[in-house]
């Protein structure tokens, strides 16, 4: 089933971000792994967000960004190789936009002054609170 995918790209006059911050599939060692790994730099490094993380219950975790949460959403943030950029994130939206959840595709700063896309959950599945923020540690 085709959802649609919202993508707010208001970016403050500043240029689009060359970064992705990912908190479930998307992450190493994941299902979905293999739709982000051409495009990035290397290995990318550890880093939160703040926010929290849920489980939808379908296998793929929510989250919901807030820079004014003392919780945090915990993953990795990967430089994207600038050659494909456009092609990358034209992926990921369609990857994104097949599962159930209304992700939207957004800029945050992660907790290392970070600008990077991350996917947000909009809504319409029940969910349950990663108190961890890890989605490896639900």
């Amino acid at each position: 089933m085709w959802h649609s995918l919202s993508v707010f790209t208001e970016t403050g006059g500043k240029p689009p971000p060359a970064y992705l911050f990912v908190y479930g599939t998307l992450q190493p060692g994941d299902v979905r792994w293999h739709f982000l790994e051409p495009f990035v730099v290397d290995e990318g490094w550890a880093d939160s967000a703040p926010g929290q993380v849920f489980d939808t219950g379908l296998g793929y975790p929510g989250a919901q960004f807030d820079s004014t949460s003392s919780s945090a959403v915990i993953g990795r943030t990967y430089a994207l190789l600038e050659s494909s950029i456009s092609r990358c994130l034209e992926v990921l939206d369609a990857e994104e936009g097949t599962v159930g959840g209304d992700y939207c595709r957004i800029a945050i700063t992660t907790a290392k002054g970070v600008r990077a896309w991350a996917y947000q959950y909009g809504g319409g599945l029940e969910l349950t609170l990663i108190e961890s923020g890890n989605w490896f540690e639900r």
